[in-house]
């Protein structure tokens, strides 16, 4: 099967099988076209099939040295790792070549998080008598309770909210659904918006009548909305960190991880695919552990 054949049959697995976005498909099929560019400057007239591990080794090699840094060749990897299992789904070939290609080993980067005091103050800074203090704050709460993605956070539904017994239902990544529980702080601040005078007496798009957060125009909060929110909150706190709606995501799974959380449970609630993903956590984790034994060991205090 030539070149253009498969990465035509590769972009209908991508959005019929995987159900991914469109920017998404696009960054899949834009690596796999650098693999065909990079076989047509070496003039190697070869189909997918027919390369081997050197092959996508000297690619490999040859993206560094276009200036390529390492996360934008791990990228391709991964790339190149879904082409080729999609080359498996169609029985073209038994075994493919990705399966011993490695990439260049990353710097993690930790997350900058907040203290539990550092969320009580973000928390506290809110002006509930404000015009939309009540939502605010609920919506702070709740980013900080479930571990939502800012996305997740805009598109939460009415009809997922189960309060009464401690759960939302949120649509996450590639439209998939997970079950997160909820506490009785957010629980509480979630009700006291829906319930008061200002949403009740608000003039609701019909299209966004199942939306939890509404702008002051009855429509969907945007992403750009809400970091805007946190960030104002951040100041008014008097945090000088960055802080992001992810901050509180960050946070979420810390706290949870320094309380002595089960990895695979934070898994599933953050909707990570994978638990290597969710693994960065405990790194923090060991530094917080390594700050704790500093400061509060016997050895270490002052003689």
């Amino acid at each position: 099967m030539d070149w253009r054949s498969l990465i035509k049959g590769f972009q209908a697995y991508l959005v019929m099988e995987r159900s991914l976005s469109a920017n998404s498909v696009d960054a899949y099929l834009r690596d796999i076209r650098k693999l065909v560019q990079f076989l047509e400057l070496r003039d190697y007239a070869l189909n997918a099939t027919q390369l081997t591990i050197d092959h996508l080794q000297e690619f490999i090699v040859w993206l560094n040295e276009m200036g390529l840094d390492a996360r934008s060749q791990a990228r391709i990897i991964s790339g190149l790792k879904a082409f080729y299992k999609y080359i498996l789904v169609e029985d073209l070939m038994d075994e493919v070549p990705t399966e011993l290609l490695e990439g260049p080993r990353l710097m993690q980067k930790i997350p900058e998080v907040l203290s539990v005091e550092e969320i009580e103050r973000m928390l506290a800074a809110v002006d509930l008598s404000e015009p939309q203090g009540t939502r605010n704050r609920a919506m702070l709460e709740t980013l900080y309770a479930c571990g939502l993605r800012v996305s997740e956070l805009v598109n939460l539904r009415l009809s997922n909210l189960f309060l009464d017994i401690g759960f939302v239902k949120v649509i996450g990544k590639s439209n998939k659904e997970r079950i997160i529980p909820i506490g009785a702080s957010a629980s509480k601040h979630i009700q006291l918006y829906l319930e008061g005078v200002r949403r009740k007496q608000m003039n609701i798009d019909p299209q966004h009548e199942d939306i939890v957060f509404l702008n002051r125009r009855g429509r969907q909060l945007t992403r750009v909305m809400v970091f805007m929110i946190v960030k104002d909150n951040a100041r008014l706190a008097g945090i000088e960190k960055n802080v992001s709606p992810h901050t509180f995501r960050h946070s979420f799974a810390t706290h949870l991880i320094e309380g002595g959380a089960d990895l695979k449970a934070i898994q599933d609630m953050l909707g990570h695919e994978s638990i290597t993903t969710t693994e960065i956590y405990t790194h923090m984790d060991t530094d917080y552990l390594r700050e704790t034994i500093l400061n509060f060991h016997p050895q270490n205090r002052p003689r």
